[in-house]
């Protein structure tokens, strides 16, 4: 069957299903590739779906849960595979002191792989680890990877890495400036935020660009 232009959804669909499988071993749910892709209804999920099948970019039972399968003649449209450091870990938790040199931390050979269509830009990026709970209302939960952008400029709602400096400690957190002071905002409700009275004494490291969740 003749095959059509992707679209950017559809792109991003299969670029999610070839993420989730490299990790996981086994394709996505509709569910899954939905909220993924930012699609709510899974009949239009169903529906990029068939069309990806009617492009040959995809097989699918449609009696199997989680029955896709990549074909192997993907068009050269999806987008490549990149791979990208895994450096450390970042507390997602109250501030703690970064570890000291004696500390367990990953080998420099250590990365992930991501397809680059699930990104906005590919540059300055490196992989943590996360540690704590403090955002598990953002979806982020212990033992997840954030993939970051190395950056110092910063908006109002970003998740951020974030160094302070007098009290050389480190953590994740979403921040906002506030007059002339800036909140570090946790995604739990049982903790509260953290206000840096002296900017000077902060340091955004990276913005968090992805979150790959761990499968349980």
């Amino acid at each position: 069957m003749a095959r059509g232009k992707l679209s950017d959804r559809q792109r991003k669909i299969l670029d999610f299903i070839r993420m989730f499988g490299l990790q996981s071993g086994y394709p996505p749910s509709i569910r899954e590739i939905g909220k993924a892709v930012g699609i709510s209804s899974t009949s239009v999920v169903n529906y990029n779906l068939n069309r990806l099948v009617e492009q040959g970019h995809l097989d699918r039972d449609q009696n199997v849960s989680r029955g896709l399968r990549l074909t192997e003649k993907i068009s050269s449209q999806v987008n490549a595979i990149i791979r990208i450091p895994l450096v450390g870990r970042i507390f997602a938790s109250e501030p703690v002191p970064v570890p000291g040199t004696d500390s367990p931390m990953f080998g420099s050979d250590e990365a992930i792989e991501i397809t680059e269509g699930l990104l906005s830009s590919t540059e300055d990026l490196f992989a943590l680890e996360v540690k704590g709970d403090s955002m598990i209302d953002a979806m982020i939960s212990e033992g997840d990877i954030v993939v970051m952008q190395r950056r110092s400029e910063w908006s109002n709602g970003d998740l951020v890495a974030v160094w302070l400096k007098d009290k050389e400690e480190t953590t994740l957190k979403h921040i906002y400036r506030e007059g002339d002071t800036v909140r570090l905002q946790p995604a739990n409700p049982t903790m509260e935020p953290i206000i840096i009275k002296d900017p000077e004494n902060l340091e955004v490291q990276g913005k968090v660009m992805l979150v790959v969740r761990q499968l349980s």
